[in-house]
């Protein structure tokens, strides 16, 4: 295998576009659509129904060995808290090279006495389809009533380290490099006191370093919980967030010496008040420094702009993403972030509850957006779902970046006093084909004709075929581990990235692959969905093609290095140090 070094630049192919997406599993078929060149690798929807397996497939807890289950402590005073975990995450804690797999749990609060103690857990991935509970013997139990988890490489020392959120109480897991982690939160003074939700590594002022955004909810604890529900009868439902306050996420600044700085009033963040969610790391504007993207609940959305300076600005009024189409808070919860249409700037996603419908947002390349849900038949589909974990990438390995979305309402009572809305929903699977994306979750196999209480949605490669899998959290529930068989015939290749220079997970690293007339280009976000924290791989899908003629590696700053390799393998993993080529 060849690699040249070039410099910092090149120049993305931008492509007109149109989309159409379509409901209840029905495929629709738009004339006249100027979109990518023709692709001979993309799957016809009959080649869908003919599959011999289900495009994803439920690996049960007989055959994993995950037996862990989430307890949410559902009490008779309706404690928001209840119903809005979990989390869930793949890493790869012992740098074997497999995915193994972390899980939030709920735990004491000043709301909840569990009878037994609860426990997150960590599974070891047993490189054969089996799993190994290994969570006392790593040290990582949580300790508090948990909510989700953010992995990353914070000080640079090779090993994945874990950021667990909760209500109360946040907890830095530091890896120890030996299958152990430490508590180092105190030190690091990283505990976000208050209800924290997701969180996302990243490096916001190009110091090489991971920084920290947590994302906080309402003001909320039991002294402040209210009643919500038919005062006559007593009868009580989970309170919509409109009636809590709300809160300043935070900011922490990576000292590089194991402290963090909490920045969040010095860079702006803190002044705008929310009631955070999701968020996602992602450059909106091109501008090589990374952005965030925040849903919130019942007031508007953020979208963090970075002003290179240290200082953040709230730009989603202006860009068109901070309410809905008719003006109106919505209540957002899971978040993503890719270029689905290969124009060379990156798109933005956002979940809601039923009524509002999910939004997709075209970026327009001048820091403004337009929301297709409506013409793509995206609100629709979705005007009866409530949203939470969503993800954006290529399933089926095809070149083209396809959707995942993990629903369920909030209200567990949602079916006394609604007939056309039901607790458990169904899971979304929305295919892209280079020219629609399709609604295929009624193709993909039986588990899309169930119903969940679905929270966290991670995506990661457990078995190393290539194919990235789905882990589900399920709120007072098992969690799901979907296998991926949709991407067999097709060939791939995955990538590790590990910045030196730039921060070591690579996050904003920028990485363009081109296997004859296939010619993609992909930003590494960070973070995305809900809760939940994803395999840090990149596998880049070239359909049947059996070559990738090129692939070029732009690290983030402070590097901006660019490499390029031709001469690759396909169908396997390979690690590119930067600086150093294909280790």
């Amino acid at each position: 295998m060849r690699r040249t070094t070039v410099m910092p630049h090149w120049t993305r192919r931008k492509f007109l576009w149109r989309l159409s997406l379509a409901g209840g599993g029905c495929l629709t078929r738009v004339p006249n659509l100027p979109f990518w060149p023709k692709q001979n690798s993309v799957k016809s929807p009959s080649s869908l129904q003919t599959s011999a397996r289900p495009l994803f497939e439920e690996v049960p807890s007989s055959t994993t060995g995950i037996t862990w289950r989430h307890v949410n402590g559902r009490s008779p005073d309706y404690y928001l808290p209840e119903t809005t975990g979990a989390g869930c995450a793949f890493l790869d804690y012992d740098n074997d090279g497999w995915m193994d797999i972390y899980l939030v749990n709920s735990g004491k609060c000043d709301f909840f006495a569990p009878s037994s103690p609860l426990s997150n857990a960590l599974y070891r991935n047993n490189r054969d389809g089996t799993f190994t509970d290994v969570t006392k013997k790593a040290g990582v139990p949580g300790g508090g009533y948990g909510m989700g988890v953010a992995g990353g490489d914070y000080d640079g020392d090779g090993w994945p380290d874990l950021y667990v959120t909760q209500y109360g109480r946040s907890i830095l897991y530091h890896n120890n490099g030996d299958g152990t982690f430490a508590d180092v939160t105190q030190k690091a003074g990283v505990a976000a006191p208050g209800w924290a939700s997701s969180a996302v590594w990243f490096d916001y002022d190009h110091d090489g370093r991971l920084d920290l955004f947590v994302c906080r909810f309402v003001d909320f604890d039991k002294s402040k919980n209210k009643f919500c529900g038919n005062e006559k009868t007593g009868e009580r439902f989970y309170c919509i967030p409109r009636v809590y306050a709300p809160a300043a996420s935070w900011l922490f600044h990576n000292n590089g010496d194991g402290t963090f700085t909490d920045v969040s009033a010095e860079s702006g963040i803190a002044k705008a008040l929310g009631k955070a969610w999701g968020v996602v790391a992602t450059d909106v504007n091109n501008d090589g420094w990374m952005d965030l993207f925040v849903a919130n609940d019942t007031v508007a959305n953020f979208l963090f702009v970075n002003k290179h300076n240290g200082k953040f600005e709230d730009a989603a009024l202006e860009a068109g993403v901070a309410y809905s189409q008719n003006g109106r808070e919505r209540s957002g919860m899971g978040v993503d972030s890719a270029d689905y249409d290969q124009d060379g700037w990156q798109d933005l996603f956002v979940t809601n509850v039923d009524q509002e419908m999910y939004s997709i947002y075209r970026n327009n390349h001048d820091l403004t957006f337009e929301d297709k849900a409506g013409s793509m038949g995206l609100g629709r589909l979705t005007r009866l779902m409530s949203g939470w974990g969503v993800k954006f990438f290529d399933y089926d390995n095809d070149g083209n970046v396809d959707l995942f979305i993990a629903n369920g309402h909030p209200d567990d009572k949602i079916e006394s006093h609604s007939s056309h809305i039901r607790y458990k929903e169904p899971l979304l699977l929305l295919h892209n084909n280079g020219r629609v994306l399709e609604n295929v979750g009624t193709l993909a196999g039986p588990v899309f004709a169930e119903s969940f209480a679905a929270r966290g949605m991670a995506v990661g490669d457990f078995n190393n075929d290539g194919a990235l899998d789905v882990l589900v959290a399920v709120n007072d529930g098992p969690p799901l581990l979907l296998e991926n068989n949709a991407a067999a015939e097709n060939h791939w290749l995955g990538l590790r990235l590990i910045g030196k220079k730039s921060n070591p997970d690579a996050i904003g690293a920028t990485i363009m692959w081109q296997a004859g007339n296939l010619k993609r280009t992909r930003l590494k976000v960070g973070g995305g969905s809900y809760l939940s924290s994803h395999d840090p791989r990149e596998v880049l899908g070239i359909g049947t093609r059996k070559k990738i003629d090129k692939l070029e590696v732009r690290w983030p700053h402070p590097s901006e290095h660019v490499e390029t390799f031709t001469e690759l393998p396909i169908d396997r993993y390979i690690t590119i140090v930067e600086g150093s080529g294909i280790a």
